[in-house]
């Protein structure tokens, strides 16, 4: 397994990297799209804003290079702000077209009660059956960090919600391409069994 962490300068992600290597992975973390060519598996992780996001990744010629590898088959993992990026728009920064691999927008948590951004624990409630979930209870904690979340347009599209704000979506799934709001590198066990259970898929 070769695992390609996409390094678009968008959050440290030696974490995430660490994580993945403890699962039994080998690691690169690559700020070169021709290193896609080596992969059996892509992540794109990423805190910040979404035009910021999205601004690395044209800049740096990652977006077709990521649609040609999501095209092809390989397991492709959004982390927070690179779930986010999936989405067809992305309010933050502005209004700004996204990589448009999961049919949605993201917008801005809205209330009157809670805490934005959300920082902390909080439940992740399975949805549909996912192998990106496999050995993990509906209800579990994982760590998030945000204040924007993930509207997809398919109730397909939804593999899990977490109670915020009402209730959003913390991870959403198409193919072989999926995205998580929390950050499993921070979710201690829990966290290490979904990045086990992403290097179990394959092509």
């Amino acid at each position: 397994m070769k695992v390609l962490i996409i390094d678009y300068e968008m959050g440290n992600l030696g974490s995430v990297k660490r994580s993945f290597e403890e699962c039994g992975a080998d690691v690169l973390v690559s700020e070169d799209p021709n290193d896609l060519k080596v992969a059996t598996h892509v992540v794109l992780p990423g805190v910040g804003a979404f035009h910021d996001g999205i601004g690395n990744l044209e800049r740096k010629k990652w977006i077709p290079a990521i649609k040609n590898a999501v095209h092809h088959g390989l397991p492709f993992l959004g982390i927070c702000l690179g779930m986010q990026l999936l989405a067809d728009s992305g309010l933050e920064g502005g209004n700004t077209p996204g990589l448009g691999l999961i049919p949605g927008k993201v917008e801005r948590f809205i209330s009157d009660h809670e805490r934005i951004p959300q920082v902390g624990w909080n439940e992740v409630y399975h949805r549909q059956e996912s192998s990106l979930f496999k050995d993990i209870p509906s209800g579990t904690d994982f760590y998030f960090v945000h204040s924007y979340h993930f509207i997809p347009i398919s109730s397909a599209h939804i593999m899990s919600k977490t109670p915020y704000c009402g209730e959003f979506i913390s991870a959403v799934g198409n193919k072989n391409v999926y995205g998580v709001q929390f950050h499993p590198e921070k979710s201690s066990k829990p966290g290490f069994q979904l990045f086990r259970n992403f290097l179990n898929l394959t092509c």
